[in-house]
């Protein structure tokens, strides 16, 4: 080992540790429940009121929205159940545009309900920097962050400080993840990221993160260990970077998030998952989407996230990490290949697919 790589793990270990008691105290505030995604893509779905029955019964502590949808608020005012609901990508522009239309979206879809519904999170759009195709999609990336600076707005005029505004991206925001330490976003993406990280530094809120696993191993199962992408365990590896060492694929894959972070001035900004999962059917040539698979991905995922004290990551031990399970059903009218409706936790007439307890505690050892 070169003298100018131990430096540099001595460095890196010394910011860690600034700002490991910094997000200690903030995690003190969190909790552990795990949250689950409500998708409605389906014209086979149980009804708003049993839906909401069996995420209680599944011991669900919050629950995420794709919208804000009226009849399923008012159903959940009668629950303890945490809520994060979500403006749609095509209502982002209009948002941006006008705090006339900010502050009706949140009488409309925050005052009517709260605080008699839990609304703990508002999220603008849906995995947003991914689009980038058409002249729209490029205009809603340049309206996010004005669009959750109004909705902020709107909320603390009629004095709610309360509820956290973020906005949940994909993994393909970044243009490398291996090792960790090398963690990057795409830089053509940049000029969103950063407004987006100081945003969300600004305010005290998280940087919302779709990650899967699956995919990772999927593409690559002959070079990572599926008992790996599955957090059972198998090969270590050990970052050169920083001499971190990581026993399974999603702490990597966070802590690259984090590094990426990092590099543009922002290692106390924290993540939250937003959606998580893995799938349990899908092609004759999706061989690891199955139930047994799901049953063992999903159940880690919650142990690991709802350990006292909390587990972290290598790169944020100690750490809580807010994280929302996909999904709630299997839904059928989703396009792409079989496997995209098979996420569920539960079939169609609301019987599990496989046993899952989300409070954790049949998953403690």
């Amino acid at each position: 080992m070169s003298f100018a790589l131990t430096d540099m793990k001595k460095n890196t270990i010394t910011i860690m540790s600034l700002f490991f008691l910094y997000l200690l105290a903030c995690s003190r505030a969190l909790s552990t429940k795990i949250g689950v995604n409500f998708g409605r893509l389906g014209n086979n779905l149980p009804s708003a009121s049993k839906s909401i029955e069996l995420l209680q019964t599944m011991k669900a502590g919050r629950v995420k929205l794709y919208d804000a949808d009226h009849e399923i608020l008012r159903l959940l005012s009668a629950t303890k159940l945490e809520v994060t609901i979500m403006v749609t990508n095509e209502e982002i522009t209009g948002i941006a545009g006008s705090q006339d239309i900010s502050d009706r979206w949140v009488y409309e879809h925050i005052l009517n309900h709260y605080p008699d519904t839990m609304i703990r999170t508002v999220l603008v759009g849906n995995e947003v920097l991914s689009y980038t195709t058409t002249d729209q999609d490029r205009q809603i990336m340049q309206d996010l962050v004005p669009a959750m600076v109004r909705i902020r707005a709107s909320l603390k005029t009629v004095g709610i400080n309360n509820i956290k505004i973020g906005t949940p991206l994909a993994m393909d925001i970044m243009e490398s993840t291996f090792p960790p330490s090398s963690g990057r976003f795409k830089p053509e993406i940049v000029d969103e990221i950063v407004p987006l990280l100081d945003f969300i530094n600004g305010t005290n809120s998280f940087f919302f993160i779709d990650i899967y696993p699956y995919f990772s191993w999927a593409e690559d199962p002959l070079c990572i260990s599926l008992d790996y992408a599955l957090l059972e365990g198998g090969p270590m590896y050990t970052d050169p970077g920083t001499g971190l060492t990581y026993t399974n694929l999603l702490d990597q894959m966070l802590d690259s998030v984090f590094f990426a972070m990092a590099k543009y001035g922002y290692s106390d900004v924290m993540i939250a998952i937003a959606e998580t999962g893995w799938p349990h059917d899908g092609d004759l040539t999706q061989h690891g989407a199955n139930r047994e698979n799901a049953a063992v991905y999903n159940r880690n995922v919650i142990r690991k996230m709802t350990a006292v004290p909390p587990k972290g990551t290598p790169a944020r031990p100690g750490v809580i990490i807010p994280t929302y399970i996909f999904s709630l059903y299997d839904e059928n009218e989703k396009l792409g290949p079989e496997s995209e409706r098979h996420w569920g936790l539960l079939n169609p007439d609301g019987s599990p697919v496989y046993k899952v307890d989300l409070s954790g505690k049949a998953y403690k050892t």
